[in-house]
């Protein structure tokens, strides 16, 4: 993409209404403009990201054995009445009354919707198990929303659901979206650890938070310093036992500031550590809650009827780009991780006036594109230091530097955004560095 054709506003100072790096970044960055109190327009930088994190999502849930459906995001309220919810939920829900008086709301969650799916869909136990997700936009009108995507009232969300037999069978639906999680946050550059967490409205007596640790992060957290280099699983068979994964991660220590008592858990210093955490991931077992209060029953092995043992999994997946973030930046701007980048390299032309240098740098633009390579290309008639200025605030990972010196010479800068590392290329070989 030509810079100087791209939707791309930046800003030099910082918003006001910025309190956290994550939003002050996204906005001088232009990946977000606000439309309401906790509601977001996604311009092009920033849905490029969106939609890479959204394919990493995907990509894991796929290969562990879930399959996409989506569901409305306006519900009736008639299914969480059947649910007992409609009433506990509060405010956070959006209450809707259309034309015929129907009593309707925008949908938080799905557990009732997909619930309603399944009863009449799946009569016998030959059906399961059976795991059902979907990425979506969900609403919940928080009292006080801030932090720009990170506590917004509408979001993008990966959910999931698990439908199993009875709870030895469910636990083995929950570990696999355990080491599922592990590894979607592992791609996307992050270091997710599995703590234990209070189920709240969902229901249910198994659950853990997948927290990112981040300096900038929102909560406190301790955390076995094991857990901070223990690799993630590779290869993974999901038809596999994993309970040994799952055993081997929650057996060392690590709570969030609301779960840890200093005085029945071990001291800061005796291997544990503190860190500051951003919660991206929630998954809960909640057996029967919802399939028992619906009349979502399957037929046994024995011929008798039984309600289903579910889960629910989710994945914030717009918050997930402000976690990544506030993970990894610096006082220039954002340093994305390779995954996730809008784009692989910047091209910077910079002296558009100069006819051999704008076309070297058209000639390495096309090369780029065919070769596959995601390229965002300066070619603006602005100073060097303006255009050095927003590769950095934008954060990709790479920049490719062209101007009349380097070409006289045949070579090309190659700036690492990471690392602030410098190294001159030949032109001709530009292309091969980060193709394939």
């Amino acid at each position: 993409m030509r810079l100087s054709r791209y939707f791309l506003p930046t800003l030099k100072e910082t918003p006001s209404e910025a309190q956290i790096v994550s939003h002050r970044l996204m906005l001088r960055a232009g990946l977000i403009r606000q439309h309401a109190a906790g509601i977001y327009n996604w311009l092009p930088l920033g849905y490029r990201v969106l939609r890479k994190v959204e394919q990493i999502v995907r990509e894991e849930q796929d290969r562990a054995g879930a399959q996409e459906i989506l569901m409305p995001s306006i519900q009736s309220a008639d299914l969480w009445r059947e649910s007992g919810r409609y009433d506990d939920y509060g405010k956070e829900m959006l209450r809707i009354t259309d034309r015929h008086d129907r009593d309707m709301l925008f949908g938080p969650t799905h557990e009732e919707v997909v619930t309603d799916i399944f009863r009449h869909n799946v009569r016998s136990y030959k059906g399961l198990p059976l795991n059902l997700y979907q990425i979506q936009w969900k609403f919940r009108d928080e009292v006080r929303p801030r932090f720009g995507v990170m506590r917004g009232r509408e979001f993008l969300m990966k959910d999931n659901y698990s439908f199993d037999l009875n709870q030895e069978e469910a636990r083995k639906s929950y570990n696999r979206m355990f080491v599922a999680y592990l590894r979607t946050f592992e791609r996307m550059g992050l270091k997710a650890i599995p703590m234990q967490a209070d189920t709240g409205p969902i229901g249910g007596d198994l659950s853990h938070e997948f927290i990112v640790l981040a300096e900038t992060g929102e909560s406190e957290v301790f955390v076995d310093e094991k857990l901070l280099e223990k690799p993630i699983p590779r290869d993974v068979d999901y038809g596999s036992d994993l309970q040994p994964i799952v055993d081997d991660w929650t057996s060392l220590f690590a709570a969030t500031d609301e779960k840890y008592d200093p005085q029945a858990h071990p001291a800061v210093g005796e291997g544990i550590v503190t860190a500051r955490g951003i919660e991206v991931g929630h998954i809960f077992y909640f057996g029967t809650k919802y399939s028992g209060a619906m009349g979502a029953v399957v037929m046994g092995p024995e011929g008798d009827e039984a309600p289903v043992h579910m889960g629910s999994y989710g994945i914030g997946v717009s918050r997930l780009v402000g976690a990544i973030i506030e993970a990894s930046h610096d006082d220039n701007g954002i340093i994305w991780p390779e995954e996730v980048a809008p784009y692989t390299v910047g091209l910077v032309n910079l002296k558009v006036s100069d006819a051999e240098v704008t076309a070297a740098c058209d000639d390495l633009y096309a090369k780029l594109n065919a070769a596959g390579v995601e390229t965002l290309y300066d070619d603006r008639d602005e100073r060097a230091g303006a255009k050095f200025a927003d590769m950095d605030l934008v954060g990709v990972p790479w920049q490719v530097v062209v101007g009349p010196k380097g070409l006289k010479n045949g070579v090309a800068e190659v700036k690492n955004r990471k690392t602030g590392d410098r190294e001159e290329v030949s032109l001709d070989s530009v292309v091969a560095r980060f193709a394939g």
